[in-house]
């Protein structure tokens, strides 16, 4: 599927995220263990930020400025209300133009949905929009 394709699918699903039974916990104990490499924190960005802003909230209480990037615009709009002082960028990560460079960027369950042939495209657009000893963390 086009990323265009996959934004209007999980247009379609922002409840399965939003109810009780979500497991909120999912990939918070990487995410902190990455974060302890990181002296400087500065900006960060979530890609595929979807709308529960859980790695969001664990940016703002580890020092982050946080931002978050999501294809869908249900799960941005969702993310929107949940941190109305965030910014949220509601682009394809095929074709956004990076605006900064980050300390820390998470691309967790979200760049495997990209095209097989954007995917290097991708990480090495991510990996060099890192300060020097930024980190990077994906699934």
């Amino acid at each position: 599927m086009k990323p265009s394709e996959i934004g209007q699918a999980y247009n379609q699903i922002p409840h399965l995220w939003e109810n009780e039974d979500f497991n909120r916990n999912n990939g918070i104990k990487q995410h902190e263990r990455a974060i302890a490499f990181i002296g400087n924190r500065g900006k960060a960005l979530d890609v595929g930020c979807g709308c529960t802003g859980r790695f969001i909230d664990l940016l703002l209480s580890t020092g982050f400025d946080p931002e978050g990037i999501d294809v869908s615009e249900e799960m941005v709009k969702l993310a929107r209300q949940r941190h109305p002082a965030i910014k949220f960028y509601q682009k394809d990560i095929c074709e956004w133009d990076v605006p900064h460079k980050y300390d820390f960027i998470t691309a967790w369950d979200s760049i495997w949905h990209i095209p097989l042939n954007q995917q290097r495209i991708v990480l090495t657009k991510l990996i060099s929009s890192l300060n020097a000893n930024g980190v990077f963390i994906f699934s």
